[in-house]
């Protein structure tokens, strides 16, 4: 992700519905039994890899997209 001004809303200065809201899109997620598309993914050590890697290395694989606060 390159765009600062997407980094600078994505990293909002406070928990308000007006600047989180906009990230929870539930209704656009696949649902369950639907395969998954692939894209890439970085470790925590920054080595890349990819969801479908990941899924056929590890029986569950659980994969974090955003933060927890």
């Amino acid at each position: 992700m390159t765009d600062p001004q997407l980094i600078n809303d994505y990293n909002y200065d406070e928990f308000i519905p007006e600047k989180f809201e906009r990230w929870l899109n539930f209704a656009s997620s696949l649902p369950l039994g639907v395969k998954t598309p692939d894209f890439d993914l970085w470790r925590m050590d920054k080595s890349q890899t990819s969801l479908l890697q990941e899924i056929q290395n590890y029986k569950f694989t659980f994969v974090e997209f955003g933060s927890f606060t």
